[in-house]
């Protein structure tokens, strides 16, 4: 070896050192892939993103899986989706790469992806549990795993102690009380309060805008499109140009990490997607995901799941018909019961001779009942799990 080659040897070195000493991420330098086909922005807009990246942040290297494009960085060729998928997975499992980002992956039922976006309102960084995939046909099941989701990428994110809100959307009072169970069973759950008067776990519009919780908790559909709301709403719609893209999939056992970008993510997305996804590889949230899901078995996770999917097939198949009881004149409202088993929730009380009308209050839905009978009414729907 000459002379030459040897000092740029080093000085490659000493730079390499430099880099990950300013970044604090020595030793921890991880590879991250993107494929580059599929984007309605266009190669090029993928290929953008990975040189902003990779100028923006020295602490995880960048690699294109797609056709040969003019960039200096390492690219996988290949010509089709189908294709950069296949190479995708390959370089996963054999560790030449330790997460990917990518378009239209076919996550299997049980793992869904987690979003991250900045709100508006204060700027703050927020998760959104989850924003593509499935995580359960059950709603309220799919919803309670979103929030163990949720919570194992905000501390793959390096937040220790994530706060955690519900976003109230139909099945959020059942997320709830199934959540609380789990606390009460040994499983730790740092729930955070709304900014309005009334306060709670279950998040507003309002909570929305200014990123009240570390976590915030929905339905993968809802999640999707507010992931694309908060991406695009100062764009018209066709380029997301704001936050972390659709995020990594998570679900127990899981063994890869693979981030997810929508068609219309633009590179500042895309970019930001690669720094998550790095961040994740870097905290090694396969590891972090098998520690919590440790957690959960110990908290008796699958038995509480298992007596809330019994609970709603025992519902769905019971053909009982329930007469209502003579009509008083209902003044006293009931709040904190699920939209979902709002009608369940009258007839309740029905068999037990209270008359009761289901009805929408402000803040969500309520159960009409006389002033005589709150009391009661309160007493009957707690024993049912209707209220907490």
């Amino acid at each position: 070896m000459s002379n030459d080659n040897v000092k740029n040897l080093i000085g490659q070195v000493f730079n390499e050192i430099a880099d990950a000493m300013e970044s604090g991420s020595f030793g921890n330098r991880v590879k991250v892939g993107l494929t580059t086909l599929g984007s309605e922005l266009g190669v090029e807009e993928l290929v953008k993103a990975a040189e902003m990246a990779s100028r923006k942040y020295s602490d995880f290297e960048v690699v294109l899986i797609g056709p040969k494009a003019d960039t200096k960085l390492t690219v996988y060729e290949v010509d089709c989706e189908a294709d950069a998928q296949k190479k995708m997975e390959e370089l996963l499992d054999s560790k030449e790469i330790q997460g990917c980002v990518t378009l239209h992956y076919n996550f299997p039922i049980g793992v869904s992806t987690v979003g991250r976006v900045v709100t508006p309102a204060k700027g703050k960084e927020m998760i959104l549990a989850t924003t593509t995939g499935t995580s359960s046909t059950h709603r309220v099941e799919g919803m309670v795993k979103n929030a163990i989701y949720g919570i194992i990428t905000a501390k793959a994110c390096g937040i220790e102690n994530p706060t955690v809100g519900i976003l109230n959307v139909d099945g959020a009072r059942q997320v709830e009380r199934v959540l609380k169970d789990l606390v009460s069973k040994g499983y730790d759950i740092n729930f955070t309060e709304s900014v309005r008067a009334d306060g709670g776990a279950i998040m507003r519009g309002n909570d929305l805008l200014t990123g009240t919780p570390d976590v915030m908790i929905t339905d993968s559909l809802t999640g999707n499109i507010l992931m694309k709301m908060f991406s695009s709403y100062n764009t018209g719609g066709s380029y997301e140009a704001s936050g972390y893209g659709y995020g990594p999939g998570v679900g127990e056992g899981y063994g890869r990490l693979i981030n997810i970008i929508s068609r219309a993510s633009g590179a500042p997305v895309i970019s930001e997607a690669l720094r998550y996804c790095a961040t994740c590889a870097q905290n090694n949230i396969i590891e972090i995901s098998n520690n919590e899901f440790a957690k959960l078995d110990k908290a008796g996770f699958k038995d509480v799941l298992s007596k809330l999917t019994q609970a709603s097939d025992k519902k769905e198949a019971s053909s009982e018909e329930v007469v209502a009881p003579p009509k008083k004149v209902v003044t006293h409202d009931i709040a904190g019961i699920d939209i979902l088993e709002l009608e369940d929730a009258v007839q309740e009380l029905w068999k037990k001779g209270v008359y009761a009308e289901g009805g929408m209050g402000c803040t969500g839905p309520i159960v009409l009942i006389s002033d005589d009978e709150a009391d009661s009414a309160k007493e009957i729907l707690a024993a049912a799990g209707f209220i907490s």
